[in-house]
């Protein structure tokens, strides 16, 4: 049988099915899903340091793809987000969930007040997404039923024993939120711990327990002074003009 009247060799659909093994379809499906992981990493990373709101471009850069491949792999910025915050989300629910296995309410309600305000501290892009919704991504809004149903059992099960105030609701640890990531976006660089002290402010607040409890030591002057310029510099008012 000579050359002419051979079978077809493999079109590139059927190469995409992986039928020699070795064909461009494969390499190119293999590049593309490269391309995806380096994005989701290099996105971890910049939403971490930056937020939600890092420049798209930043990312691409860090991944080493043109800023038209991330577009082709994520349309949106949230979906983006979605993708490379979902596991993070998960951490969010999580804390819930070991809370409750913590035997004294108020320790296991304590405890997960705490662990949140880390979580934010840690990593800015899951701070911005505790303090707010995505409803374009069904499994991002999932984790966050379930960590709210945990939630309530936290809450509930404090009250119960009279060790969180009767009139606490679950949007005022939204607030606490939304406040923890004002507090950590100023006072990142200069005053790292100053949500420690914060958090513990607000459970004092949160608590019908009586005594307060032993507060982490306040930022000194010199680190808030330093934090509040820094924020005036971005904010595009820091010079002497």
């Amino acid at each position: 049988m000579d050359a002419s009247t051979s079978p077809a060799a493999p079109t590139s659909a059927d190469g995409a099915d992986g039928a020699d093994g070795a064909g461009a379809p494969r390499r190119l499906r293999v590049d593309a899903e490269r391309n995806r992981m380096a994005l989701l990493e290099a996105a971890r990373e910049v939403f971490a340091e930056q937020g939600l709101e890092a420049p798209l471009e930043e990312i691409a850069l860090r991944a080493g793809v043109g800023i038209a491949t991330l577009y082709r792999r994520f349309p949106t910025r949230g979906q983006l987000v979605a993708a490379a915050l979902v596991d993070k989300i998960a951490q969010y629910a999580d804390a819930a969930e070991q809370a409750l296995a913590i035997g004294d309410p108020w320790a296991g309600f304590a405890s997960f007040v705490e662990r949140i305000c880390e979580l934010q501290a840690d990593d800015r892009g899951l701070s911005d997404l505790l303090s707010m919704t995505l409803p374009t991504d069904d499994r991002i809004e999932q984790l966050r039923k379930i960590a709210n149903k945990r939630v309530a059992r936290l809450v509930a099960r404090a009250k119960a024993t009279g060790q969180l105030r009767q009139d606490f609701v679950a949007e005022d640890l939204l607030v606490l939120l939304i406040a923890n990531a004002s507090v950590v976006h100023v006072t990142r660089r200069d005053a790292p711990g100053a949500w420690r002290r914060f958090a513990a402010l607000m459970l004092d607040a949160f608590s019908q327990a009586g005594e307060p409890s032993l507060l982490p030591a306040p930022p000194a002057r010199a680190q808030m002074t330093g934090a509040m310029l820094r924020l005036a510099t971005e904010r595009g008012c820091g010079g002497r003009g």
